[in-house]
């Protein structure tokens, strides 16, 4: 299995409007044929000391493959193209990260 821990900082402001994009690729996303789990998350509020916040503009995907050859399709299919087109003028940066249980 494979994991992805992708970090999406939104441009000022932009955040709800990426989210937004998100939730309505997220059902082609799901669909892939090797794709266990998808899906965003942002910071608990006023959690605590131990807690790393994302902050306001920040989310992460959290996903889960069958296997490398899932996630390579699906970083390769068309919907995930057009996401990334409607996306890249709301984003400042974004951090993927792959990885395997050891």
């Amino acid at each position: 299995m494979i994991h992805v821990f992708a970090t999406i900082t939104a441009q000022p402001g932009q955040r709800e409007a990426v989210l937004a994009l998100f939730a309505q690729n997220l059902p082609a996303v799901l669909a892939e044929t090797g794709c266990i789990s998808y899906e965003a998350v942002v910071d608990v509020p006023d959690f605590g000391g131990f807690q790393t916040p994302l902050g306001n503009d920040t989310f992460a995907v959290v996903e889960r493959w069958e296997n490398a050859e899932a996630l390579k399709a699906h970083a390769a299919s068309s919907h995930m193209a057009e996401y990334a087109r409607k996306t890249a003028p709301l984003l400042a940066k974004r951090a993927i990260n792959v990885l395997h249980a050891c």
